[in-house]
């Protein structure tokens, strides 16, 4: 049997299960790992991913450690519950270092089909498997379990920093909750975060304190309109004393396309979207054109490119924005890396980004001390800011040592 799977696997056979009748006998899998978790789902569209693992038909925990060759060696094991209580199965699956992040998860997706293959054979899926060399549409099936959570997921997370030197004293704490529903055709999010900070620096007995909060509450709704177009409104509120902001809210109603299928998003995509909306800001100072609260409109025009090929990765995002009332205050931002394998065993990889800002009207008014500069309690005009980094590897030497060896 496993001389069959490794056959399988190495003629680069796809698994895909076609003609599906009853929606309902699709299989559970929990997957437990750290991995690509929505390039999976995606793309083993046959199972009916579950996050409960006392749900799962099929339990997958797959573990990676590093390997003699610079490398990665996963392991995978599958244990079935229910109807599969007596099959389990391991795989173990190999990379190399000088492959990409998008080879290593295409490999990865073919293990977890290997894998699943005896599962499969004992399943109603059984009689619909088909084998093809290449060519497989693997779209998401919508499911009809039970769900109490209405597929809503939460997360709430709470983190505390405290130092304390001869000079110098610091509390940091921050707090977070998000929810967030996707399905096919909507995606909601709510997100709401506090952070608060306080330093102090002790000199010749004098006190230097630094205070900075930061209030955050933010929802999205976003719609599928079809397989390129999508439509979306934002709303949030917010405190920020760095900012010079004591409560700001704003409503913005969104549209973008996608010239390439949603469906091909962990792939690639290249993306337009445009924002139009009103944001109402009340400050803590008056700012340098005298302004105590203010009305805006703004708009913002963005693109964005993403890639993740066996050639290697590259993201690439230019965003413009103005206020209506005045097209002079606007912004330009650029946000840009790549990394490129050149040949086998180089990779290099480049980032830059750069903004030039002109839309600086929460600025408050009056020159800012230097206490105020060295200790960050408040936002400085500028009138850019760049940055740049680049990044070469090389790896070389055998491409076979797959022992692993924690020793010390």
């Amino acid at each position: 049997m496993h001389k069959f799977l490794r056959t399988l696997t190495t003629i680069g056979f796809f698994i895909t299960a076609m003609s599906i009748y009853a929606q309902t006998t699709l299989p559970n899998l929990y997957l437990d790992c750290r991995c690509d978790r929505r390039y999976i789902t995606q793309e083993i569209a046959y199972m009916n991913h579950v996050r409960d693992q006392s749900l799962a038909d099929i339990q997958l925990l797959i573990n990676d450690i590093g390997t003699g060759s610079g490398g990665r060696r996963y392991d995978l094991t599958f244990t079935g519950q229910n109807a599969f209580e007596n099959i389990t199965n391991e795989v173990t699956y190999n990379v190399n270092a000088n492959q990409t992040s998008a080879e290593a998860r295409e490999g990865l997706v073919k293990a977890i089909n290997q894998g699943l293959l005896p599962f499969i054979l004992e399943s109603n899926l059984a009689e619909n498997i088909n084998f093809f060399l290449e060519g497989l549409d693997n779209k998401p099936q919508d499911t009809v379990e039970y769900d109490p959570w209405k597929q809503w997921i939460f997360e709430i997370r709470g983190e505390g920093d405290f130092a304390k030197e001869s000079s110098r004293n610091s509390v940091d704490f921050e707090f977070g909750l998000e929810g967030d529903r996707v399905t096919e055709n909507w995606r909601i999010r709510q997100v709401f975060e506090i952070n608060h900070t306080k330093e102090e620096f002790i000199k010749d007995d004098e006190t230097f304190s630094s205070i900075t909060k930061f209030y955050y509450g933010r929802t999205s709704v976003v719609k599928s309109l079809s397989t390129h177009w999508s439509a979306g409104l934002f709303a949030g509120l917010h405190h920020d004393s760095y900012s010079n902001i004591n409560f700001a809210y704003f409503l913005r109603p969104a549209v973008e396309y996608n010239i390439f299928p949603y469906h091909e998003v962990l792939k690639r995509e290249i993306t337009f979207s445009y924002r139009i909306g009103y944001t109402y800001n009340d400050y803590l100072e008056a700012t340098i054109f005298d302004k105590e609260e203010e009305n805006l409109f703004n708009h913002s025009l963005n693109m964005e490119v993403r890639f993740r090929q066996i050639w290697g990765d590259l993201y690439s995002s230019i965003r413009a924005s103005s206020f209506l009332h005045d097209f002079s205050k606007n912004r330009l931002q650029l946000y840009n890396w790549v990394s490129v394998r050149v040949f086998k065993g180089l990779a290099v990889r480049f980032s830059a980004n750069i903004q030039i800002i002109r839309d600086q009207l929460n600025l408050p008014v009056g020159d800012a001390s230097l206490e105020d500069v060295l200790l960050r309690q408040r936002q400085i005009a500028t009138d850019f800011t760049a940055s740049t980094r680049v990044g070469l590897s090389y790896t070389f030497g055998s491409a076979y040592n797959n022992i692993v060896n924690t020793r010390l």
